[in-house]
């Protein structure tokens, strides 16, 4: 047996629950309290409402300010608005770029909802200057000074768009998938990769929801919105990541009751269908939330190209043209939500509770080069959660939220099939006219039938304190422990003893201060961060000539402190200059350190922390309005300095092409020096167009070998298997009143470019990925009753070769329709 005494720290073998009570007491103390003291605080009334034309044509980006509020907001892209205000007398004013503005007294009492639409006529006199005085929430996280995207769902929820594929036309973000619908994911955001970028919901790793849900299935019409932060992360986001971070934000409307289904279908049989609603009583705050999705796709898609090969009897290879056949998918899943909001005691008190089951089968290893029949993987996960939020805890000035999650995963994986198979789904044949069994007796290693379980629990807290009018600190904690244990059915046939464990316990401690200077124009976030990781894994196994019972133990533990600022200063009321720098920690995930069957992944205990020095330097102007013209710029330059960066590790093909399992390893050092741009243009709220640029250098820094001391040939190459230049331009256009009064036409184009990109380190044609042009375009049809939308797209409409994560081919030409119905306003 061997001891890696990395760690002085005793681990137990089986999970530790009372590793947990002191964490669940201190914070649930904070929680109960609240429900006691019932600290008062500001009660408040919903005002919404709709602004138009004098054509009755919805105006987008419109603004409502409050006469005696620094508060404000702006209209979607349907007119629609909504303000959260305290008690009292009020006067709205709506103004529009090119409209006269109106004004409209309210007398606003705590609980209650009210309507108030605007209709704006035309300023043929003069062009009307319209000061926001106050932001919304897409403007205060843009002026925080961090580098920083918000991506808006609403349009995208009506058509047939995944999530993974709005995040890809986003500026900066390159999805890489294995595939088609349902196969494995990784982010890329400015260089930075995998583990290094965090994927949250509401703030909660999404990790913890298990692989069952992701944002491979959790559909936009799900989501309000996504908030995409590069490089430099802000403290409540307190998780161990150096690239930036994905925070996605369900849904939580509480301006009316509301129930929303949606269908979809297209190319090889791929159907969605989710439903979402949402129920409040206005009295006693009574609130509830729920949704459900569906999704499946045979993944049948041709695949063609350099890397898709058949070898003959006499061991040639040939390219060929083929459709998948082992890759079908199908997910479905259940999320609600009970529990209290906008309460004396609590602003929100639910508990949730979310199930998500997904079937894959697995076509291929990491390359494309061995096709494999009958491997799959199963997964679910049940999921309960508590979330907690209070302004003016206890007191006036302290902000307390909390977020409890408890997971139960599991995931199978099975591969039994001996047989060796080409790109035509057939049994390869030998030299001899008979059928090839594999080596090993599976398609990839040797047989498995492994069922990998896993208890989660995270804890979030965060307590703020405005101590001054411009002044905020805020101590955040994350508690995240995992208990994984494995049990391969064919392996422990005869002994079940053979079964591993692995536990992990990560503690990330923030404290941040915020401030504001110069009427707040200039703001700055100063943070420290606390991050420990802890690991114990027991890997059993037979001594291979006693056949005796010995066991593999690995502990180890390892703490690092980080620090950062972001800063923002508004030049003017549209030039905004942004700055951020940040010393980061990326401790190695329990998939990275323990292994992932379902992925190829193999364990490496070994893995060491990566830690980057990453700087943002921001521009940006706008948006500045001419007559109907709008228009934005948006540029950030960025540089990562990473030692010990985690990637996957890259194999060249050249020297053994069958090679499909693959550990994480450490790079030693790594540069990222790059921009990225965004240039926005609106014209009379009728057409949009958005183009947006990234590139980037990512090289392997590492000079000498620090073993040997002699050059390395890799140094200053590019780091392989990562798109370095990528393009999108999306194009939109609004017709309203075509065919029918008061219906919205919407006319959607999208182009896309990936530069080539090698897969290996060794430079060959035949391992580089060709240029990439991707372009898509649709409609989406608003039926005047505005409950009904009727959307028609077409992906990849000249059928080109794409190519992602290891040169994978991503599906062809595809044809998809889907059908939204909305009730707004419903009463119980």
């Amino acid at each position: 047996m061997s001891d890696n005494k990395m760690s002085i720290l005793k681990f137990p073998i089986k999970f530790n629950y009372h590793k947990l009570i002191l964490p669940i007491i201190i914070q649930g103390l904070f929680i109960i309290l609240p429900i006691f003291t019932q600290a008062q605080t500001t009660p408040t009334a919903i005002i919404k409402g709709k602004i138009k034309n004098d054509k009755g044509e919805p105006l987008a980006f419109a603004y409502i300010i409050l006469d005696t509020l620094s508060k404000g907001t702006a209209s979607d892209l349907d007119g629609n608005y909504l303000l959260e205000v305290p008690e009292g007398n009020y006067v709205i004013t709506a103004k529009s770029i090119g409209y006269k503005s109106v004004s409209k007294k309210i007398q606003a009492k705590a609980g209650n909802s009210y309507t108030l639409n605007f209709s704006l006529q035309e300023d043929t006199e003069g062009m009307e200057e319209v000061i926001i005085t106050g932001k919304s929430k897409t403007k205060e996280l843009i002026e925080s000074g961090f580098a920083v995207n918000v991506i808006d769902t609403k349009d995208a929820s009506t058509r047939n768009l995944q999530t993974n594929e709005l995040l890809d036309r986003a500026v900066g973000i390159k999805v890489r998938q294995n595939g088609g619908l349902g196969s494995s994911v990784e982010y890329n955001l400015n260089g930075m990769t995998g583990r290094s970028v965090g994927i949250f919901i509401n703030g909660i790793e999404i990790s913890t929801y298990g692989s069952s849900f992701n944002l491979n299935n959790i559909p936009p019409a799900m989501i309000e919105r996504i908030e995409v932060y590069k490089g430099v992360l802000p403290a409540h986001l307190a998780g161990d990541y150096l690239g930036g971070a994905i925070n996605i934000i369900l849904k939580g409307d509480l301006s009316g009751n509301n129930l929303s289904i949606s269908t979809s279908y297209g190319s090889f049989n791929t159907s969605q269908t989710d439903v979402s609603g949402m129920y409040r009583h206005k009295k006693t705050g009574l609130t509830a939330r729920a949704s459900m999705f569906f999704s499946y796709s045979d993944n049948d898609y041709k695949v063609w190209g350099r890397f898709v090969r058949n070898t003959l009897p006499d061991g040639t290879m040939v390219n060929v043209t083929a459709k998948r056949f082992n890759d079908a998918f199908k997910t479905y899943g259940l999320r609600a939500e009970a529990g209290y909001t906008k309460v004396k005691w609590a602003d929100e008190f639910m508990i949730s509770y979310n199930h998500s089951f997904a079937y894959k089968e697995i076509q291929h290893g990491q390359y494309m080069t061995k096709p494999y029949m009958g491997r799959f993987t199963r997964s679910h996960a049940n999921v309960i959660g508590l979330n907690y939020t209070k302004r003016n805890f206890l007191t006036q000035g302290i902000h307390f939220k909390f977020n409890g999650i408890y997971s139960d995963r599991e995931q199978y994986v099975q591969d039994t099939v001996s047989w060796n198979y080409n790109w035509f789904g057939e049994k390869m044949i030998g030299f001899h006219g008979k059928p090839i069994k594999t080596a090993s007796g599976a398609q990839q290693g040797e047989p498995t039938m492994i069922t990998i379980n896993q208890k989660i629990a995270t804890l979030r807290t965060s307590l703020s304190y405005d101590f001054h009018k411009n002044h905020r600190v805020t101590l955040n904690y994350l508690f995240y422990a995992v208990d994984r244990n494995e049990n391969d059915e064919i392996k422990h046939v005869a002994e079940k003893k053979y079964t591993s464990t692995s536990d992990l316990f990560k503690n990330v401690t923030s404290l941040s201060y915020e401030t504001q200077f110069i009427k707040g124009r200039l703001k700055n976030n100063l943070f420290i961060k606390h991050y420990n990781q802890k690991i114990d894994r027991i890997s059993p196994y037979a001594d291979p000539v006693t056949r005796e019972y010995m066991e593999d133990h690995i502990k180890d533990s390892r703490g690092v402190f980080g620090y950062g600022l972001a800063s923002s200063y508004s030049l003017f009321n549209n030039v905004i200059l942004l700055g951020s720098a940040e010393k980061a920690v990326r401790m190695p995930s329990e998939q990275e350190i323990f292994g992932g069957p379902a992925e190829n992944i193999v364990a490496n205990t070994e893995l060491k922390p990566e830690m980057s020095h990453n700087i943002n330097l921001g521009l940006r102007l706008g948006y500045f309005k001419i007559n109907r013209h709008r228009f934005l710029f948006a540029g950030t330059f960025f540089t990562r300095n990473v030692r010990d960066k985690i990637t996957l590790k890259s194999e060249d093909r050249l020297v053994n092409e069958n090679v499909q399992l693959m550990p994480f390893v450490n790079l030693g050092l790594a540069q990222s020096i790059g921009f990225e741009s965004e240039i926005s243009y609106i014209y009379h709220e009728k057409l949009n167009i958005t183009f947006a640029t990234s590139k980037f250098n990512s090289l392997f820094k590492l000079k000498y070998d620090p073993e040997t001391g002699k050059p390395l040939s890799r140094y200053n190459t590019q780091i392989p298997n990562e798109p370095f230049f990528t393009i999108n331009t999306s194009i939109q256009y609004r017709i309203v009143g075509l065919i029918q009064n008061k219906s919205v036409l919407n006319i959607n184009y999208y182009f896309g470019y990936v530069h080539p990109f090698n897969t290996i380190w060794i430079y060959s044609e035949k391992t580089m990925t060709p240029p990439q042009y991707i372009q898509d375009v649709g409609f989406s049809y608003r039926f005047p009753n505005q409950k009904v939308i009727l959307s028609f797209d077409i992906k990849n409409i000249f059928n080109r070769e794409l190519y992602d994560n290891f040169a994978v081919q991503k599906p062809g030409r595809a044809y998809y329709v889907k059908l939204n119905y909305t009730i707004n306003k419903f009463k119980l």
